[in-house]
């Protein structure tokens, strides 16, 4: 038996677009390395999203106002944000592995 994820409608399309735009575009291989050592300057896990937004780390790499990312993500719904956590875990596991050796700390559960 193959795992096969459940599609969950997207009730605020816009929104949960522009967020999702933002993360592809800090996940850009050009960018990712500025992003890990902003989070990593900051002292800030990676898989920690709420301290993520709430430095607008994302929005600086982006290259959007400051806020931007935090206030599209509170503009979700529940299940909008549970389906948003999840494509940003996604993301930052699909980080070149050399990358994420070299951030190792940042990876780290403890």
């Amino acid at each position: 038996m193959v795992f096969e994820q459940a599609t969950i409608k997207v009730e605020n399309e816009r929104e949960f677009g522009q967020l999702k735009s933002a993360l592809e575009q800090v996940f850009a291989a050009d960018r990712v390395t500025k992003y890990l050592k902003k989070l990593d300057s900051r002292n800030i896990r990676v898989r920690d999203l709420d301290l993520v937004l709430a430095a607008n780390a994302i929005d600086e790499v982006a290259d959007a106002k400051s806020g931007t990312a935090r206030t599209l993500y509170q503009a979700l719904t529940v299940s909008d944000q549970a389906q948003m956590r999840e494509l940003y875990l996604f993301k930052i596991e699909e980080v070149e592995p050399g990358l994420r050796a070299k951030f190792a700390k940042l990876y780290q559960y403890y």
